[in-house]
């Protein structure tokens, strides 16, 4: 039996450990060293040496977990435990030098989250939780927005850059969230979207053709600070399924929006 307790704080260890070089690594990149995945999407060397540290260490802590990570340092399988990685998420954000940009670490017993941290690098804050626990911001518990109405709250998102041809219905959910929020806000990282709709920040979140490392620490952050997280039809098809609408009691509102459009 796994201490979770015991783990997640040592995962908090060795996530804000490696915030610090990707930190400092942002004060010297230049434009000159990005890479691209594909099309607007990119991968920098600071990606790539953070997951090996973070596999690294992660591996010391359990041996018996494998791996699901972005940038695909490891391809280990674990039978019963994986570590789902996103050394920076933002990275478009981090190569420009716009100081919004995390990292994503949280551990699954199957399809079940365990436990999730996600660090928030620039400001050296980071969100964590356990399946058993509350949600924390460093040593402060955090709970989602009280507000009711989905009409005074905040939205956020993300844009589908690598789903062109759904950009159309994503503009329909845009143009009825304008109208009935107090906006919507596009931040650049998942994670970090989904931390700061656990803590109060935000009142909402969804986006689509998401991976399983964008979502599974924050998601289970929210749900430990009170939220609600659901796939797009309601369901709980939320960390292989692409698509996610977490948020405090508007949360329904929102997905009921999301869901009317989505085709």
């Amino acid at each position: 039996m796994i201490d979770l307790n015991q783990k997640v704080s040592e995962v908090v260890q060795i996530t804000k450990h490696i915030g610090y070089y990707i930190f400092e690594e942002a004060q010297k990149f230049s434009h000159e060293k990005i890479e691209f995945k594909g099309k607007n999407d990119l991968v920098s060397y600071v990606d790539k040496e953070a997951e090996k540290k973070f596999v690294n260490n992660l591996h010391d802590i359990l041996p018996e977990a494998g791996f699901i990570a972005e940038e695909g340092t490891s391809t280990k399988k674990g039978e019963r435990y994986n570590w789902v990685i996103d050394p920076v998420d933002g990275t478009t954000n981090f190569t420009h030098g716009l100081p919004i940009y995390s990292s994503s670490i949280a551990l699954m017993e199957g399809e079940e989250v365990l436990l999730g941290v996600v660090n928030d690098i620039t400001k050296d804050q980071c969100y964590f939780a356990t399946r058993d626990s509350k949600a924390y911001r460093d040593g402060d518990e955090i709970n989602v927005s009280p507000v009711k109405d989905l009409n005074m709250g905040l939205i956020a998102t993300g844009y589908p850059y690598s789903a062109i041809d759904k950009l159309p219905v994503f503009f329909e959910i845009f143009n009825e969230l304008m109208r009935d929020t107090h906006g919507v806000r596009r931040l650049g990282s998942a994670a970090l979207d989904l931390v700061y709709v656990a803590c109060g920040y935000f009142e909402g979140f969804f986006e689509f053709k998401l991976s399983p490392w964008d979502m599974a620490a924050g998601a289970l952050i929210v749900e430990r600070a009170g939220g609600k997280v659901t796939d797009f039809k309601g369901g709980d098809n939320v960390i292989f399924g692409q698509q996610i609408v977490a948020g405090c009691a508007v949360q329904p509102q929102l997905l009921e929006i999301v869901s009317k459009h989505w085709h």
